[in-house]
């Protein structure tokens, strides 16, 4: 079932990606990569690359759907380490749980209402 993108915590383990929602723990999606067991993961704005084995697969990351695959040729089976050109356009709010956010918002009101 896709979800709201931004609420997912992405693992990369034992060939497999899997996404899990951020507040419950629920697996909500996993796709099995042809490789071994680590998996590198770098999440755009847009798209999941994972590298397994010395390959790079870009998924979809609402529903873990393989967009496409490159074997990288001629480069051996190594770990894969990412890196974009996307200029980072996150706040610092998106880096925060949940949870933490409502702690945070009701801190805010707590010191707004003590402050008049």
């Amino acid at each position: 079932m896709p979800r709201e993108a931004s609420r997912l915590v992405y693992i990369g383990i034992k060939n497999c990606v899997l996404a899990v929602d951020e507040v419950t723990g629920a697996e909500l999606w996993r796709t099995k990569l042809k490789g071994s067991d680590f998996v590198s993961l770098h999440r755009t704005a847009d798209r999941l690359l994972a590298g397994n084995q010395g390959e790079v697969f870009c998924l979809d990351p609402a529903t873990g759907t393989v967009l496409w695959h490159n074997t990288l040729k001629g480069l051996g089976m190594g770990i894969v380490n990412f890196s974009s050109t996307e200029k980072a356009t996150a706040q610092s709010s998106d880096y925060v749980s949940t949870a933490a956010q409502k702690r945070i918002q009701e801190q805010r009101a707590a010191a707004a209402a003590a402050a008049s």
